[in-house]
């Protein structure tokens, strides 16, 4: 292996070409930073734009209508017994985007595939904020009826427009560690992106069918194809491209003994009330404390 002994000061060799190759790299490199071409450049740019706080559409009738911007929130388990020592209970988690760290660092905007997870981050931004899109050709402004099938869309422009799919799980595809049916953004919407919200009370179901679903209560939220609910696997944590630990999200019907869906398939629409046009952040704050408690 040969050693360069003297550096291009010296004179000594080809120190003329050494001299151009640095002032060529250098002038590469400043070049590729005023356009912000640099990776660190790149990720802190998207990294950004991810965690960028958005506003929620504001709901003046209680209900969630389509083209509304919403978020997806589990609530935190309630009873507390259960878990062992040293093992912190469920917090409430919202349903967010993860994308792979290639991504981050190359892309300007959310791509698919790509993967969710289940964030403790309970502000709107654009990883866990989604259009109510239809998918039965229901005009924007109508409300969302249960029963009624949609697509779960993320934002444009940096959001990607991806729509939220799932599949059966298969040996070759399924959720990482529980290996239940897998949870993903497509760029493109089929049958396998079509979800309905279903009643909280599994013995009013029929009743309520049709009727247009309340924001900010609890649902369920039912993948149309396969019949399995949304879920988070609170025993399954990942390690995000972000530094942070998340629950997996998976399509799986969790039952207790009576029968009724358990907590891990619990979700809530969260929009925004009358008011938090005035005072965006005191009245989001002020939802998430009331929430969790």
């Amino acid at each position: 292996m040969s050693v360069r002994t003297y550096n291009p000061s010296v004179r000594v060799g080809n120190w003329n070409e050494d001299i151009q190759l640095e002032e060529d790299t250098l002038k590469d490199f400043l070049e590729r930073r005023e356009k912000g071409e640099l990776l660190y450049q790149k990720r802190s740019q998207l990294q950004q734009t991810l965690f960028d706080r958005l506003q929620l559409s504001i709901s003046r009738d209680g209900l969630v209508h389509f083209g509304d911007k919403v978020n997806l929130r589990c609530p935190g388990a309630r009873d507390k017994t259960k878990f062992f020592a040293h093992v912190e209970p469920r917090a409430d988690c919202q349903l967010a985007v993860s994308p792979a760290i290639q991504k981050i660092l190359e892309a300007k905007k959310i791509e698919g595939p790509c993967n969710t997870a289940g964030s403790k981050e309970l502000g709107a931004n654009l990883r866990n904020t989604f259009v109510i899109t239809s998918a039965d050709g229901t005009p924007c402004g109508q409300p969302l009826r249960y029963g009624q099938k949609f697509f779960l869309c993320t934002l444009d422009n940096e959001g990607g427009s991806l729509f939220l799919s799932s599949d059966r799980a298969t040996t070759g595809k399924s959720a990482p560690r529980s290996r239940h049916q897998d949870v993903t953004y497509v760029p493109e919407p089929s049958f396998l992106t079509e979800f309905q919200i279903l009643h909280f009370n599994p013995q009013l179901r029929l009743e309520y069918e049709g009727i247009a679903v309340p924001a900010n209560t609890k649902i369920i939220f039912n993948h149309k194809y396969t019949n399995q609910n949304l879920a988070v696997e609170e025993d399954f944590c990942m390690r995000t491209p972000f530094g942070t630990r998340e629950y997996e999200i998976s399509c799986n019907t969790f039952l207790d003994s009576h029968r009724a869906d358990k907590e891990v398939n619990h979700w809530m629409i969260m929009m925004g009330v009358p008011g938090d046009e005035i005072y965006p952040v005191i009245n989001n704050e002020a939802t998430q404390s009331t929430t969790a408690s």
